[in-house]
């Protein structure tokens, strides 16, 4: 369809790129009064994707909330790449989602026809995870915003945190980073056409499903979804509730071409800049990493990929697997006890 507005011009900021930083979040969050449940095994003093509560000995109820301003102008698609981006953090704790409520802001330039997009483009993702929408509200404001909260299942015992990380597991990571750098170049009207079709909607678009499928099947410790405080933002909460070290080989990391090229030129998200503000003292870098790897590595991420830590035998089968699906899949480091760094790069 053709659209009557650019939604990507109605917001400041683009998809995961307005999230708030990891570091203002933990102040603002700071000294609540909150009640304890020891059914509550995951809540939000624990900096993971969702939250988890144990309703008995088989079935665990995880919950998440997910929502962002346009990332892209076609609605449809921007509904779907919003909904598979909520999505994740449910497939990031090794669960599976079932029911979602739309969370909807509408501004009044926005069409009938274009609000429905968006909620078609939710639908579809949702559809495509086995989750039903059941509902959800819907406000009127300054500027678009699209998401869902969902509910979804795990058994108690197969939970993964982004906190169990062990000394020598293997890293590895499911899609390539860049998605920032490159819509905030889309959003100045510096991207081509088949870079954003090619390189950029199908991998938002893509549920990580699939790799969750595959990684229970495997010993793994911890899994994050690599999203809004990019790599180094999640592998440092990572590397920090588990009490070890995370080594990336920069080498090794997937990212989009285009985006380095991006990077070098500055196109850089206001996001990344609040990542590395909350990452960077906890990250060392050893030999040679060019200030534009760097910026890829703390690049805000929309529906990115996970980051999953494997214990080593297992790493090679589960990485044969994973690129039997997902040829992007890399393995980009390990983990070791506690050095002076949670993040090392190399």
């Amino acid at each position: 369809m053709e659209n009557k507005v650019k939604l990507t011009k109605l917001a400041n900021c683009a998809g995961c790129g307005a999230k708030v930083g990891a570091g203002t979040l933990s102040q603002l969050l700071r000294g609540f009064r909150t009640h304890s449940d020891p059914r509550l095994i995951v809540g939000y003093d624990k900096s993971d994707d969702a939250s988890v509560y144990i309703i008995d000995d088989t079935t665990a109820l995880i919950q998440t909330t997910d929502f962002f301003p346009p990332i892209v102008d076609d609605p449809f698609l921007y509904g779907v790449i919003a909904a598979t981006n909520a999505l994740s953090d449910v497939y990031a704790m090794g669960g599976t989602p079932r029911l979602a409520l739309n969370i909807m802001c509408v501004t009044d330039s926005m069409d009938k026809e274009t609000v429905q997009e968006i909620l078609r483009g939710g639908c579809d993702a949702a559809y495509r995870a086995d989750t039903i929408i059941t509902g959800g509200h819907t406000i009127s404001g300054a500027e678009p915003i699209y998401g869902l909260a969902v509910s979804g299942f795990v058994h108690p015992e197969k939970v993964l945190k982004n906190c169990g990380a062990m000394s020598g597991d293997v890293l590895i990571l499911t899609k390539p980073l860049g998605i920032g750098i490159l819509t905030t170049a889309l959003k100045a009207g510096f991207l081509e056409d088949k870079v954003l079709e090619q390189r950029i909607l199908g991998q938002m678009a893509e549920l990580n499903r699939t790799a969750r499928d595959i990684m229970v099947k495997y010993p793994v410790h911890s899994c994050t979804d690599v999203t809004g405080f990019g790599l180094l933002g999640h592998g440092y909460e990572m590397a920090s509730g588990s009490g070890c070290t995370l080594h990336i080989n920069t080498g090794s990391v997937p990212y989009i071409k285009e985006a380095y090229e991006f990077a070098e030129m500055g196109m850089i998200p206001a996001g990344a800049y609040r990542n590395r503000e909350y990452a960077e003292p906890g990250v060392a870098i050893r030999g040679s990493v060019t200030r534009a790897m760097q910026d890829i590595l703390y690049d805000p991420q929309t529906s990115g990929g996970l980051l999953i830590a494997v214990a080593e035998s297992s790493a090679p089968a589960l990485l044969r697997e994973l690129r039997d699906s997902i040829p992007v899949a890399s393995e980009i480091g390990y983990v070791t006890d506690l050095q002076e760094s949670s993040v090392i790069l190399h």
